[in-house]
């Protein structure tokens, strides 16, 4: 097999040959098709998550395959595996967990520590070939293109378990998304198809201009400082603000247009640090909440959607596996709208 490995944080990623593993048990190994490029990709090959004040969190290591978005077709089985065969096509769900641990026994196989997510903790999709533990993780993707049915693996999947944490709203909740890039464009679209009118914000003109075309009738640019007060003063506070983004810059801003009792969801990593006084917390009753990527429930939930033909389709670029490391610098130089899958057909 060949895989594209990390080699020193933010160097080149190396060619390597191997040998193809064969599946034991329940496990199943599927030849990579497509497989999305994401930020936290970005972080794994650096290295390092920023936590503000000079502080990192360190995450790579040498001889990572990255890629978690994952769209392939079944190649080989385990003798355990009973419903699965080869030839199957599926998308990848990558966020596995122990199975063990109690947040595994209670569905959230996600935030299992430190789990065998694929692309992660366990070799991922940047590669010609995938081991996957269970055929529980493969999903059926409809009839939908082969590249954008891998992005659901964590851009769609990140953006649906998002929007679930919101709850139900009445009539003058607002709500806002920060960030138009592939996973913001990925929640807007999941937002419309659910019906709702967000509101979008983000420093991109073009991102913003982006979003209006595919139906957004409300867009902010956060580079004016006084869009956000523009904002809260014509809605009269968010009702949730979902941050796609992730930076300090971001979630201010975020906490800056939310009213009394509303939520802001930090879903994007870019990194810093959050410091509010005490007293807001009690007096504002707000909510601040996390949301990593989302369950295998989650996930089910999201590809009966997808199936059934009611998400619209976001912007996919598809480049040749070879172009791993420059598809990581495009991506993170910020040249990348919508999302770059990678191809290995």
């Amino acid at each position: 097999m060949l895989s594209y490995q990390t080699t020193t944080p933010g160097g080149p990623l190396s060619a390597v040959e191997s040998d193809t593993p064969q599946p034991q048990g329940s496990e199943v190994l599927v030849k990579m098709i497509a497989c999305g490029v994401c930020h936290s990709d970005i972080h794994m090959h650096d290295g390092v998550f920023d936590l503000g004040h000079g502080k990192q969190l360190e995450v790579g290591r040498e001889g990572m395959v990255l890629g978690h978005e994952i769209f392939g077709e079944v190649i080989a089985i385990g003798p355990d595996v009973t419903d699965a065969a080869i030839g199957d096509r599926r998308v990848v769900y990558p966020w596995i967990g122990c199975g063990e641990c109690a947040a595994c026994l209670r569905g959230d196989e996600n935030l299992c520590t430190p789990g065998r997510a694929l692309g992660i903790a366990a070799k991922g999709g940047f590669a010609d070939v995938v081991m996957v533990p269970h055929s529980r993780y493969l999903f059926d993707k409809g009839d939908v293109d082969d590249s954008l049915a891998a992005t659901y693996a964590c851009s769609g999947l990140t953006a649906f378990s998002a929007l679930n944490k919101v709850g139900e709203l009445v009539q003058g909740d607002e709500v806002v998304i920060i960030g138009a890039g592939g996973v913001g464009m990925m929640a807007i679209q999941i937002a419309l198809g659910k019906g709702l009118d967000p509101i979008v914000v983000d420093i991109d003109e073009a991102k913003l201009a982006a979003a209006r075309e595919i139906g957004v009738t409300r867009t902010y640019n956060s580079g004016d400082p006084q869009s956000g007060k523009d904002l809260r003063k014509s809605t009269g506070g968010a009702y949730a603000v979902l941050d796609f983004v992730g930076a300090e810059a971001s979630v201010n801003y975020g906490l800056g247009c939310l009213r009394k009792g509303g939520m802001i969801i930090v879903v994007g990593l870019y990194g810093g640090s959050l410091n509010i006084p005490l007293p807001f917390i009690p007096m504002n009753a707000r909510i601040i909440q996390g949301s990593y990527v989302g369950t295998l429930q989650d996930m089910a939930e999201l590809m009966e959607l997808v199936r059934a033909g009611k998400i619209a389709p976001i912007e996919i670029h598809e480049r040749p596996l070879a172009e791993a490391e420059a598809a990581l610098a495009d991506l993170k130089a910020g040249k990348v709208r919508g999302r770059q899958v990678l191809v290995n057909k």
